[in-house]
């Protein structure tokens, strides 16, 4: 089992998550290398919570499947957890945000593309579509509290749980 861990500074909201749902999921970006021969996959993958692929010999499905185009292996990974908000705290600490199942791979990136909520920490105002964590930082204005808030110094790591 693998986790994506981030560690970021949170001002004034707390909270932070993918916007994932089955009507709307998010889909996690990585990239790929083969535990076998190392090779790494030449593009990034996205990957589903909602959808699984079959794995060959009907062995089961997974959320992905890949077939190493060097040493031929096929290779799987599954999401195991719904993500887990990214809580604010003094100082910032690593937290999981989400555990994967990999077998015959390793996820060695994650790139945050896609949508992200959070929530204002003194005033509840939701926040939709933060949808620019790859530049590594975001502000918005909380009207209710009248104060900036922000997302700065992520840093995402994978790392065995």
């Amino acid at each position: 089992m693998f986790g994506l861990v981030l560690t970021a500074e949170l001002n004034g909201v707390t909270n932070l998550r993918p916007q994932d749902t089955a009507e709307n999921p998010f889909w996690y970006t990585f990239t790929v290398q083969c535990t076998s021969c190392r090779e790494t996959h030449g593009n990034a993958i996205a990957v589903s919570r909602f959808e699984t692929n079959e794995l060959s010999g009907s062995r089961g499905e997974a959320n992905f499947v890949w077939k190493c185009k060097n040493c031929k292996r096929e290779s799987s990974a599954s999401i195991k957890t719904a993500p887990k908000p990214y809580e604010r705290t003094e100082p910032p600490k690593g937290q999981t945000i989400i555990e994967f199942d990999c077998r015959g791979l390793e996820f060695t990136n994650f790139a945050p593309e896609g949508e992200w909520l959070a929530d204002g920490i003194d005033s509840a105002t939701k926040f939709q579509g933060i949808d620019c964590l790859q530049e590594g930082e975001w502000f918005d204005y909380d009207e209710k509290t009248g104060e900036e808030v922000s997302i700065k110094d992520l840093k995402w790591e994978i790392k065995r749980t």
